[in-house]
């Protein structure tokens, strides 16, 4: 007789929303929840830091004029961390600043919503940075079991030993003919 097999539970995808305005923050995670979504909330830009390091979400929806530490910085920072630099960061912004657009574009932000924000447009918009988001996560998880696989090849035939290796210095090489400046990491 063959037992089922049931696969792994999944976690309920989350979606940080920072704004300092009680009545659009309400707004967005009403919508977002009913969707199915864990939504964590933060009023301003430190708090929404906090919360990424806690919560680890898989999207954020931050608003660019926030005191302190507005919106555009708390992209640049997550941007700027390995742990947190593929993960989506939606900026929401007024119609005519421009300048905040161009500041969010270089600070890495991957999509913009313009106030007053439609609800469909949230909505489909996230979901589609989710989904984004599980491609790439599934990507990094196929690539560390294949590096197993063959560091577990290696170490199991001399004759192959720095194979891997060598072939990961190589893609590093062509990836930076392409435009890809990440580092290849350490394999001991």
């Amino acid at each position: 007789m063959i037992a089922a097999v049931s696969a792994p539970a999944r976690r309920q995808p989350r979606v940080l929303v920072a704004d300092d305005t009680d009545t659009i923050r309400a707004l967005f995670e009403k919508l977002l929840t009913n969707d199915g979504y864990q939504v964590i909330s933060a009023v301003d830009g430190i708090e929404a830091l906090d919360a990424v390091s806690v919560y680890h979400p898989d999207v954020i929806v931050t608003d660019v004029g926030m005191p302190g530490v507005d919106g555009i910085e708390v992209c640049r920072r997550l941007k700027r961390d390995p742990s947190t630099h593929l993960t989506p960061v939606v900026l929401v912004t007024g119609l005519s600043d421009l300048p905040d657009r161009i500041r969010g574009i270089e600070a890495g932000a991957d999509d913009f919503l313009t106030k007053p924000v439609h609800p469909q447009e949230l909505r489909a918009r996230v979901a589609a940075l989710l989904r984004m988001k599980q491609l790439t996560d599934a990507l990094d998880s196929a690539e560390a079991a294949f590096m197993a696989l063959a560091m577990t090849i290696e170490a199991r035939d001399p004759t192959t030993r720095g194979h891997c290796e060598r072939l990961a210095h190589h893609a590093v090489r062509l990836g930076r003919v392409l435009g890809d400046e990440r580092e290849m990491p350490r394999v001991d």
